[in-house]
């Protein structure tokens, strides 16, 4: 059984959210799979201000910020075996509220400069929603990807014209319902990649 944690990266229960549920069942129905989705929605998350006292003190969390969004979150990530991460379009790039999560790794060096290794076996998927077909999801995307290259996470795309990420769109304020049936078949195939590539790769965690 492997687990893949959903990360959820809108201030809003709509779009985003909507494919990452989706790409969530997608990959459970894969068999052996168990998913949890964690929104920063609501979340309170304080901004790293790189003054290294993780790295000092050799803790792999942030021993400045005691805080509700994010504390809990780091035991969830370094035990996850796969990551999906979805985010809504703001100005062509992923939210405030997901780069703030972004920048909290900075503990990760505690674990990668013994062990750089710690995070090759575990896989990455991304998902972006913008308000327009064309409107800034390959750059979010690419903000995800950046992310998990960063920690050495291994990437993993859709597959055929999934190049990168699954994006869909949701026109306008994205306040109404979503009607993106290709989208959200894109979203699903990263949830299905994302699984398979998880326990092709956990056997050799063991």
């Amino acid at each position: 059984m492997v687990k893949i944690l959903g990360i959820c990266g809108s201030p809003r229960k709509k779009s985003a959210y909507t494919a990452l549920k989706a790409a969530l069942k997608a990959a459970e129905a894969t068999g052996d799979v168990e998913v949890e989705l964690v929104e920063l929605r609501g979340r309170k998350l304080n901004f790293c201000i790189h003054c290294n006292q993780c790295t000092k003190q050799g803790v792999t969390y942030c021993p400045v910020y005691k805080d509700d969004g994010m504390t809990e979150l780091y035991e969830k990530f370094y035990n996850a075996d796969g990551y999906i991460i979805a985010t809504p379009v703001y100005e062509m790039n992923i939210t405030a509220q997901l780069a703030t999560f972004f920048n909290r790794f900075r503990p990760t060096w505690t674990i990668l400069k013994d062990n750089p290794d710690f995070f090759a076996r575990k896989v990455g998927g991304a998902i972006a929603v913008g308000g327009t077909r064309n409107g800034g999801q390959e750059m979010a995307i690419n903000g995800i990807l950046g992310f998990y290259h960063t920690q050495g996470i291994t990437v993993c795309n859709g597959g055929v014209c999934v190049y990168a990420g699954a994006s869909l769109w949701n026109p306008g304020d994205g306040s109404g319902t979503m009607d993106d049936p290709e989208g959200l078949e894109k979203a699903q195939g990263i949830g299905r990649k994302v699984a398979m590539l998880t326990k092709l790769l956990a056997p050799a965690k063991e």
